[in-house]
C-alpha cells in the first residue's frame, strides 16, 4: 500500500492550491455546524460523485473539524495523482492481501484524536442524486478496531447552480452514535439531506 508522505513545503503548496480552487470555482460552500469532541478523532463518511469530493472534504476539515486530514483512496488513483499522498492520502487495493493493511492503518489513525480519516464507502463514483448508497466491505472492520476512539460524522453533499453562474455546494452533516448499522444510518441521513436539497426554491 501507499502511505502518506509529509513534506511541509509540498503540503503547504497544495493546501493553498485546494483552498484557492474551491473558493474560485464555487459560489459558496454551505455546511452544518456540528460539535466536534477534541479528545476523539473523526471518521468522516461521504458520498462520492465527483472529482471535487476529496477537495471539498479537505476544505470542510479546514473550516469545521480542524484535524490532521487523511483519506483512503483507491491505489490506482494515488499512483496516477502522486500529490495526493502529500495531502494525507493512503491507498487501498480491493480484493488483495494489502487491503487488510489499509484497514488496519485507517484504524491506527483513528486512535489518535488529532486525526480525521475520510472514507467514501461507496468505493467508486455515482450520480450526485442516486437513490441508494451502497457501502463496500471493510468499513465495519475499521470501526471495530478503533471503537471508542472516534466520532463518526456523516456528510451528504449536493451541488447545484440554481440562480448563480457558479455552483453552490451544500454539505449536510450529522454525528452518528448508532454505529452497529452505519449503512442504514447513512442512508437515512442521505435521504433526509436529498429531500431538503430538492425542496430548495429560489
Amino acid at each position: 500500500m501507499i502511505y502518506p508522505q509529509k513534506n511541509k513545503i509540498i503540503t503547504w503548496f497544495f493546501h493553498s492550491y485546494i483552498l484557492r480552487i474551491v473558493k474560485g470555482n464555487f459560489h459558496d460552500v454551505k455546511f452544518d455546524r456540528v460539535g466536534v469532541e477534541q479528545d476523539k478523532s473523526v471518521l468522516l463518511l461521504a458520498n462520492h460523485f465527483s472529482w471535487w469530493d476529496g477537495f471539498l472534504m479537505y476544505y470542510l476539515n479546514e473550516k469545521v473539524f480542524k484535524k490532521s486530514f487523511n483519506v483512503m483512496v483507491i491505489e490506482e488513483t494515488v499512483q496516477k495523482v502522486s500529490f495526493f499522498k502529500y495531502m494525507g492520502a493512503f491507498s487501498v487495493s480491493k480484493n488483495s492481501r494489502e487491503m487488510l493493511a489499509s484497514l488496519d492503518y485507517a484504524a491506527q489513525l483513528l486512535n489518535d484524536p488529532k486525526n480525521l480519516v475520510l472514507i467514501f464507502p461507496q468505493g467508486k463514483l455515482y450520480s450526485n442524486f442516486v437513490d441508494e448508497v451502497d457501502f463496500q466491505k471493510g468499513l465495519s472492520k475499521i470501526m471495530q478496531a478503533a471503537a471508542g476512539k472516534f466520532q463518526a460524522i456523516m456528510a451528504a453533499t449536493f451541488i447545484e447552480n440554481l440562480q448563480y453562474k457558479k455552483p453552490t455546494v451544500n454539505v449536510y452533516l450529522k454525528i452518528e452514535n448508532e454505529l452497529p448499522d452505519i449503512q442504514s444510518a447513512y442512508q437515512q441521513h442521505y435521504n433526509n439531506a436529498k429531500q431538503q436539497q430538492t425542496k430548495t426554491v429560489v
